[in-house]
């Protein structure tokens, strides 16, 4: 099949990337520059998300995985906040518009999203079926999804998936955990109670697959492992892997004079289990933090 990728060149997208190398595909990808990342087999095609991308001059593709966002990781501010939305919500709808206008259209829209549109929600458990939640993640996920499914108004088979905090070796959410655990300097924010959802990135590029290749997949998805832990637990588990001491409490304000408005984020309780995802015959590799910190820190 011939797929089109955004958000390539990001950690999630080289991992996608080659994996559908690997299984014959072939890959083209929009971005702001060519990256000397991928393989020379993957072609490029310049887009700044602001604008519509020029599908017109794309060769003919079947997928489109969009990824595409400025990243979540950083100190929140007004501006910050913004360049967050806008990427999503304009990119998305920019991607959309000139889906429209091919004559040739793909079948498939597999569009990224994130737990984050379930707020936080304290011990409840959150299925693929919960109402969205409320704050700044919750609404632009909302929206984030809104935009892409007016994708099926050309035809496109839509399907958002809502992707927990990725562990891996390269990105993701586990390198920027590491220095302090390491030096044994972790510990849980505030009193660990609230849960944490999470994903290996192995599984995250094999559901973006089967989402794509699998035409009875139909709406949203959770990309997010069935055994989430509350924060004292993760501690707990990625100390005791690393063989260090994890006895510090990092105090809310203290995060948030480091990365602003996203310290609240961080503290919010997400319970997220995959329930349609595993419904429709999607099987997570790695159901366990244990295996999973085990397989990446080995």
């Amino acid at each position: 099949m011939n797929y089109l990728i955004t958000g390539a060149t990001g950690f999630i997208g080289r991992k996608l990337v080659s994996a559908l190398l690997s299984s014959g595909h072939r890959v083209d990808y929009l971005g702001r520059a060519r990256s000397k990342k991928l393989d020379s087999r993957v072609a490029f095609h310049c887009w700044n998300e602001g604008e519509l991308p020029p599908l017109n001059s794309v060769p003919r593709h079947d997928i489109v995985v969009h990824l595409a966002g400025e990243p979540i990781a950083q100190r929140w501010t007004a501006q910050a906040k913004k360049r967050i939305y806008d990427s999503r919500i304009i990119g998305t709808r920019n991607l959309v518009s000139a889906i429209g206008e091919l004559k040739h259209k793909p079948s498939i829209l597999v569009s990224a999203s994130a737990i984050g549109y379930y707020g936080n929600r304290g011990d409840e458990i959150l299925t693929e079926q919960s109402a969205p939640g409320r704050g700044f993640l919750a609404a632009m996920c909302t929206q984030w999804e809104q935009e892409a499914r007016k994708a099926q108004e050309f035809g496109l088979r839509v399907v958002p998936v809502r992707i927990a905090p990725v562990l891996g070796r390269e990105g993701g959410a586990l390198p920027a955990m590491l220095p302090p655990f390491r030096l044994g300097l972790g510990g849980k924010f505030g009193d660990g109670r609230h849960w944490m959802s999470w994903a290996h990135i192995d599984d995250l590029v094999r559901l973006l697959v089967f989402a794509a290749e699998n035409n009875s997949v139909l709406g949203p998805l959770n990309c997010a492992s069935p055994g989430p832990v509350t924060n004292a637990e993760f501690t707990k588990v990625l100390a005791a892997i690393l063989h260090r001491p994890a006895l510090w409490t990092i105090p809310r304000f203290a995060l948030k004079l480091a990365t602003g408005e996203l310290a609240d984020a961080l503290f919010d309780s997400l319970r997220v289990m995959p329930i349609e995802t595993e419904q429709a015959g999607f099987r997570f590799e790695y159901r366990d933090l244990r295996q999973a910190l085990t397989n990446l820190l080995r």
